[in-house]
């Protein structure tokens, strides 16, 4: 299996397979495909994998592309403008991600729901309680809003962020929330009442354009209701 991202800010994915190679995705998340490629919908994991995925933002069932010939491909693409985040992850490696960040992945790959235990980071983290989590093996790619960031951070070394913009992490990484100080910061620096603690070690990706800020940027701009 080999795959190429085209563009910039509306980027594509292009995953060309051989014969037998097969990647899923959520209910209508193929933009086009070409070559011998058959399509399989079904709840991959039964009814309680497909419920526990539509908790996490993704569809109860999923599409699994088999290329049948020598050779195939199909091209996915973001539902919103920002990046395609490609990772190749070894047996049991495990990555947390929010909400509808999966894209696809190869048949390989596990994704089910990852459930926050602590009450804080629950509520104010961003994401809510419920967020994604993918095991390897295989190649999973991942759509984020925004450009993306990366930080390997070492054992003990923190990061402070806005909950919006966290898009990743490896699961070795320690995720926390905490007040912000100061009653003028809370009440003037506009960044809320809690930020979020990274704390390594392992690698976390950052992004750009949290949607809940661009939905929050337009919609001063819709008509409302008189």
């Amino acid at each position: 299996m080999e795959y190429k991202v085209h563009g910039s800010a509306m980027q594509t994915l292009d995953i060309t397979m051989s014969q037998g190679e097969s990647v899923y995705t959520e209910s209508g998340g193929m933009a086009w495909m070409g070559g011998d490629i058959a399509m399989a919908t079904n709840t991959k994991g039964g009814f309680m994998a497909g419920l526990g995925r539509k908790l996490a933002g993704e569809s109860f069932f999923m599409t699994t592309y088999t290329c049948k010939s020598n050779h195939g491909f199909v091209t996915f693409t973001p539902e919103a403008p920002g990046m395609v985040l490609p990772m190749e992850l070894q047996a049991g490696e495990q990555i947390i991600c929010q909400k509808d960040a999966f894209m696809c992945a190869e048949s390989t790959v596990k994704l089910e729901m990852h459930f926050r235990k602590k009450l804080g980071t629950g509520l104010f983290g961003g994401e809510g309680f419920i967020l994604q989590k993918v095991t390897g093996p295989g190649k999973v790619f991942f759509e984020i809003p925004g450009e993306v960031r990366a930080y390997t951070l070492e054992a003990g070394q923190t990061l402070k962020v806005d909950p919006g913009h966290i898009a990743a992490f490896d699961i070795s990484v320690n995720y926390d929330i905490s007040r912000v100080k100061g009653m003028t910061n809370i009440l003037f620096s506009g960044e809320g009442l809690f930020l979020a603690t990274v704390r390594g070690p392992g690698r976390v990706w950052l992004q750009s354009l949290p949607l809940s800020n661009l939905a929050h940027k337009l919609a001063r701009y819709l008509p409302t209701s008189s």
